[in-house]
């Protein structure tokens, strides 16, 4: 997919350095992709664990996060970079690339289709250019700031006035450290009786992407880092979504009608105040 296929149009005066992180934010993320899908079949992963036995990382993570730094070193030798996996640089350009190279490890790893490449460019501390390709679904999922989000060069848009709190569909997550899991299910007794369901898909730039899409009404999850977050906030924002992080680290992803009686929900159930056992580090 070319750039000129995967995002919108640019409006008439747009700074031409956004069509530039564009074009190399979608060339980054679909290569990662592509060697993410050819090595799946592989019979024998390499595997470490990070922050706990369930927090996994595999060689294609880094092999991917390697081949995404290397085209935007090429491309953008001055920009920095912040990488879920360590390939990460200090920038004097004033753009950030924000990486997460195999968002959904773990259900690439149990050969669940759900899993994403995630590229972002940020600038001033917010993204501007956004990608998430989901190869399993030969999805890409791409965003320019001040432009419509597209899903393989088709505008989306969230799901806006389909549900009520009541009837929405809502995706969230877990953490890996176990007191933060167990009180994450407590804040599901209270949230689970007040919405239509639950989704749990394992990938959060997915999970915004799919709020964008309108697969779900709303998304939620505490304690994302930012190579989570950015190039799908900024996906379902330019969908029409509101993305926000209440309290510490909660994110909240919704429709406009549904993102207040979320939060509302959300913050009586507790969900942004984590027991000190909940918590994990910050990595902002």
């Amino acid at each position: 997919m070319r750039p000129v296929d995967a995002f919108s149009p640019p409006p008439d005066g747009e700074d031409p350095v956004l069509a530039e992180l564009a074009a190399a934010a979608l060339d980054a993320a679909t290569a990662a992709a592509s060697h993410a899908a050819a090595a799946a079949g592989r019979r024998r992963l390499a595997v470490d664990t990070k922050t706990s036995a369930t927090d996994m990382v595999s060689e294609v993570d880094r092999e991917a996060e390697g081949l995404i730094a290397s085209i935007l070193r090429e491309r953008r030798p001055a920009d920095g970079l912040l990488a879920e996996e360590g390939a990460s640089r200090t920038g004097t350009s004033g753009i950030r690339w924000v990486v997460d190279p195999l968002d959904g490890t773990t259900n690439y790893l149990f050969g669940v289709p759900a899993w994403s490449v995630s590229v972002a460019a940020e600038r001033d501390g917010r993204p501007v250019v956004g990608v998430v390709v989901d190869a399993a679904r030969s999805e890409t999922w791409a965003a320019v700031e001040g432009r419509p989000a597209r899903c393989n060069g088709e505008p989306c848009r969230v799901a806006e006035g389909r549900s009520q709190l009541a009837t929405a569909l809502v995706g969230t997550g877990f953490g890996y450290d176990p007191g933060r899991r167990a009180w994450q299910a407590e804040v599901l007794r209270s949230v689970l009786p007040a919405v239509r369901d639950i989704r749990r898909f394992g990938s959060a730039a997915l999970d915004l992407c799919w709020v964008a899409g309108g697969r779900l009404d709303a998304y939620f999850e505490w304690g994302l880092n930012p190579w989570d977050l950015s190039a799908g906030l900024l996906v379902c924002q330019q969908a029409g979504g509101i993305v926000a992080i209440v309290g510490e680290r909660l994110v909240v992803a919704g429709t406009p009608s549904l993102h207040a009686p979320l939060v509302g929900l959300l913050e009586a159930a507790g969900a942004s105040r984590p027991p000190a056992g909940g918590r994990e580090p910050r990595h902002w």
